[in-house]
């Protein structure tokens, strides 16, 4: 059996290793830049949370969290342990009068998942988070750690690795080349051209290549609705301390959250208004944070009036335009070409659930652990979206 995985980030990677280590499958995965230089994986901020408005995003998060509890044990070669600094203090939403009823809602949603997840009046915020001003928030939602659920973030570039590493020690092939054409004849994909000209024979294609999957799915006539939306990034140093800050989304739509060194945090949002989000990664948008997010920063938590930045940069999410959920199984009207992607911001947190049943379908045939069917690739012939409220 020759899979093919085109696109060697966290989500082929993770599929490579979980047919490898649970199928006896060794996949060749195709990647075009082995230096992840542009990568989202590498280039994530690598936050996971359980506060989904569906639930099959809470359970690929409960399960993928899981598997980065133990990741140590997981991905271990040897006596090498791979550690990825994961760290738990929580997601907390923010809502103004107009979001509340959504926050609400979700909320339910959360709950009957098994989510740990508190909704928080005012006063109950201003007593918990003393340094916050709650001026326009009528209602907050905190994810609280716990044995089955939790929140926090991790080093997104230390999991790529380590799955690759784990991936290539069960059998696994990476290769550095471009794929540029799927080469089919009806509903089976027969062969991967590269930039090279080197042709490789599949018995199955799988496409993980996050914002770049939709030009190679379309040589074989069809259209994901999937295109790469820029994300700015930025550190910033303040002389300040705020006691078990969580990561932070404002009602405006930006989002905060500390780093590990003292004083040290990271913030971002979506692009401004009318500001592309498509520019290439070395456009920051310095004027995003100096005119709009510090502004509202320095209101939200006021000991942010005097801060510094250090340092910035961009990546790509896999923005699904449909409905800004992951798509993720066969494609139609092939027997054998499979996609993973499409999660606009939460493929990284997502990828051991995801690659786990993707390696189950394209092994087996069917769903083992957990039934992605919702996710199914399906819905965009169809035009039904299955939409994802909560994307930051």
């Amino acid at each position: 059996m020759t899979v093919v995985i085109i696109g060697g980030g966290v989500m082929g990677a993770a599929t490579a290793y979980m047919l490898a280590k649970e199928h006896g499958v060794y996949a060749l995965v195709l990647e075009r830049d082995a230096s992840y230089a542009c990568a989202s994986s590498a280039l994530s901020v690598s936050a996971i949370r359980q506060q989904f408005s569906t639930a099959i995003n809470i359970r690929l998060s409960q399960a993928s969290l899981a598997f980065y509890r133990q990741i140590g044990d997981e991905l271990a070669i040897g006596d090498e342990r791979p550690s990825i600094g994961l760290v738990e203090p929580g997601y907390l939403y923010l809502a103004s009068a107009a979001g509340a009823s959504v926050l609400r809602a979700n909320h339910a949603v959360q709950r009957d998942a098994g989510v740990s997840v508190a909704l928080l009046t005012v006063a109950e915020l201003s007593a918990r988070y003393p340094w916050l001003d709650t001026t326009g928030v009528v209602l907050g939602s905190l994810g609280l750690s716990t044995a089955t659920s939790g929140e926090g973030w991790f080093d997104g570039y230390s999991v790529l690795q380590a799955f690759r590493r784990a991936a290539i020690a069960h059998g696994a092939r990476f290769v550095e080349e471009d794929a540029i054409t799927l080469e089919h004849d009806g509903g089976t994909i027969r062969a991967v051209m590269t930039h090279t000209g080197t042709r490789h024979p599949v018995s199955s294609c799988v496409v993980t290549a996050g914002a770049w999957s939709a030009p190679i799915v379309a040589t074989a006539g069809f259209a994901l609705p999937i295109r790469a939306r820029k994300r700015d990034v930025f550190a910033i140093t303040a002389a300040v301390s705020l006691p078990d800050c969580p990561l932070v989304i404002d009602p405006s739509g930006y989002w905060f959250r500390p780093e590990r060194a003292p004083g040290h945090f990271l913030c971002g949002a979506p692009p401004r208004h009318g500001d592309p989000d498509d520019a290439p990664l070395d456009r920051v948008d310095h004027g995003l944070f100096t005119d709009w997010i510090w502004p509202r920063l320095a209101e939200r938590v006021p000991a942010f009036d005097a801060l510094r930045v250090t340092s910035a940069w961009s990546g790509y999410y896999e923005y699904n335009t449909l409905d800004q959920n992951g798509l993720v199984g066969r494609v139609p009207d092939f027997s054998n070409l499979y996609v993973g992607a499409g999660f606009s911001g939460h493929g990284l947190q997502q990828a051991p659930a995801v690659g786990r049943a993707l390696a189950e379908l394209i092994a087996e045939g069917t769903y083992r652990t957990l039934d992605l069917s919702p996710l199914g690739v399906e819905r965009v012939r169809l035009q039904q979206p299955f939409r994802e409220q909560n994307i930051i």
